[in-house]
């Protein structure tokens, strides 16, 4: 085992056997996760596994080291695995490639580890393994890099701040108006490429994440004409993949639309006018697009080069399309990649050639593959540095000694020192994810209502009796006082499968009960986490439970001044009897009936 510093009093045997025998997840096989999952492979970990949606490409060379340039466009999960065996052969290593949020990665899956790692580079993933862990109840070490910066998050249920207590900067947006009608930046038309024209065009309408519409109000016949221009863009779109396409889309969006951008003289008084571009003219222009022309990512293209490109890639797109309908998809869609050559492509011509339109400069292929996939350059030794981080504190969490863990920041550049760490934070009681009160429920998928679960499971058994309450779960609302139709459906007509999360929430102004999440699982004849079996009575809807009531009270006694759990009355109960709706992690994500 590496040299390295452990917590004061650790027997290096003892814990050398906690990591012999430990099970783990490492999700994400990039920057990060190459290094980590070569610090657990010599560390001695007896289970790894990996999961990670990615296939290598060649900008991940320079700081993921166990790929190798006749890996691109093969499966980083997969590549790495055998990259790592080489490292220690006794260590077994399993690899996925997959998302993790895919439906075989269910809560019991997550269930099986000791420890899971987090090597993530999106937030939506992030947020994904945090809500999965926690419903687990597993120990999950998060970590992330941002050029020189670095940081490692110890996560306990009940024990430590979880990833969403603390606020997360969400991608910037832009005014709508500001990227439509007058742009002045080459981020403005890039955003204007990527989430607005490609999506119009190739995907499934615009990226609302990426527009602020706070003053829509205030530009109503501007963001009426807007939408015009949306309908006519969907009405070209039918004909993706003819002759006239390319021409039909650069006269559209390079000269009508500009044209009428022109008219608008107030609009004009203190900026430049856009000049709008003729395509006939500049058609004849354009030069051959080669290799070379597109491999030189530091290159800036003349206005009949990007052309060139987009006509180009509109052509890979478009084949694209057609393969999809040919493979039986009836409304085949492309999103943007910033590791998709023909997507990258259209969204750095279309770009520039809007950035010329407006007399902005324009940027290269490889700037704007920076800027539009929101890159921050990594550093490998700040990987590396984290990496090791992880598998230090990792030591602690397999001896349960989560009072030595530590948050630890990597700052280079703060005045005091390079590491500092502090305390793990507490749990946020205002927390939406683990503030939240979970229990398992156990589902008899093959008849059970929503009315099943909302009206014999929540309000009775739950006792939230006739409070007003919603029913949610990731795809929208299912039930709430003003919209009942979906009672008589099945919950597999809903979407509602093993694995989902359904959100309660409490919509009474007097005495409001914490959300509770119910993680749905599907009941079996030999279910052994049921505590009991479906039966007619009950619908087929049973929760679970591992604590008492007891222990509950002792614990809330050791803790101190906590304030008092919210609780409902079972439907025709003593006071005595009561359901516990805890927001307290002691709960341990359980109903729990008293019934002394």
């Amino acid at each position: 085992m590496p040299t390295m510093d452990l917590p004061e009093d650790t027997d290096p045997v003892v814990l050398l056997t906690y990591v012999s025998q430990a099970k783990v997840l490492m999700v994400g096989a990039g920057g990060i996760g190459c290094e980590l999952l070569k610090n657990l492979a010599l560390t001695g970990f007896g289970e790894i596994h990996i999961v990670d949606l990615d296939t290598i490409d060649l900008s991940n060379l320079n700081r993921q080291f166990l790929f190798r340039h006749e890996h691109i466009k093969k499966s980083k999960a997969l590549v790495a695995k055998e990259a790592a065996e080489s490292f220690n052969p006794n260590v077994k290593i399993e690899a996925h490639h997959a998302n993790i949020k895919d439906a075989q990665f269910n809560l019991e899956w997550f269930r099986g580890f000791k420890l899971v790692f987090n090597a993530l580079d999106n937030l939506e993933a992030r947020r994904h393994v945090n809500k999965m862990c926690l419903a687990a109840d597993v120990p999950l070490i998060e970590s992330g890099t941002t050029g020189f910066n670095g940081q490692v998050q110890v996560i306990k249920k009940g024990v430590t701040a979880c990833y969403d207590c603390a606020t997360k900067d969400v991608p910037k947006s832009f005014p709508v108006c500001t990227i439509r009608s007058t742009p002045s930046q080459p981020i403005h038309c890039i955003v204007w490429a990527k989430s607005y024209l490609l999506n119009e065009v190739f995907g499934i309408s615009e990226d609302e994440a990426a527009f602020d519409h706070s003053t829509d109000a205030d530009n109503a016949k501007e963001i009426a004409e807007l939408k015009k221009e949306a309908e006519a863009l969907r009405i070209i779109r039918e004909s993706v993949g003819t002759a006239e396409f390319p021409k039909m889309l650069f006269d559209k969006v390079f000269k009508a639309d500009i044209d009428r951008l022109r008219s608008m003289e107030e609009m004009w008084q203190s900026r430049q006018k856009p000049e709008p571009l003729d395509y006939d003219v500049l058609k004849p222009k354009t030069p051959a697009v080669t290799p070379e022309l597109l491999q030189d990512g530091q290159k800036l293209w003349s206005l009949e080069e990007n052309l060139a490109v987009m006509n180009d890639s509109l052509d890979r797109l478009s084949k694209r399309v057609a393969e999809l309908k040919a493979a039986g998809t009836a409304q085949p869609t492309i999103t943007f990649d910033k590791d998709d050559g023909d997507t990258l492509d259209f969204v750095a011509a279309a770009a520039n050639i809007r950035s010329s339109i407006f007399g902005i400069e324009r940027k290269s292929r490889f700037d704007i593959k920076q800027m539009a996939g929101n890159i921050i350059p990594a550093i490998a030794t700040t990987n590396a540095i984290v990496a090791g981080l992880c598998v230090l504190e990792s030591f602690k969490v397999l001896q349960g000694e989560y009072e030595k863990t530590k948050e630890v920041f990597l700052s280079p550049f703060a005045t005091q020192r390079l590491l500092s760490a502090d305390k793990p934070q507490p749990p946020n009681p205002n927390c939406p994810v683990c503030s939240v009160y979970q229990t398992n429920v156990y589902v008899d998928l093959s008849r059970a209502t929503l009315k099943d679960l909302v009206g014999d499971f929540v309000r009775l058994q739950l006792g939230y009796g006739d409070k007003e309450l919603a029913v949610s779960t990731e795809a929208g609302v299912l039930y709430d006082p003003e919209e009942e139709d979906n009672l008589s459906k099945k919950l597999g007509e809903l979407g509602i499968m093993q694995g989902t999360f359904v959100t309660i929430v409490d919509e009474d102004d007097d005495d409001v009960f914490v959300n509770v999440v119910l993680n749905i699982q599907e009941a079996t004849q030999d279910s052994s986490q049921a505590q009991k079996e479906p039966t007619k009575e009950s619908n087929g809807v049973n929760s679970d439970g591992d604590a008492t009531v007891k222990d509950l009270k002792r614990a809330r006694e050791d803790e101190g001044d906590v304030p008092p759990t919210k609780k409902a009355k079972t439907s025709g109960a003593d006071d005595d009897d009561v359901v516990l709706v805890g927001d307290e992690p002691s709960t341990g994500g359980a109903i729990l009936i008293d019934d002394d």
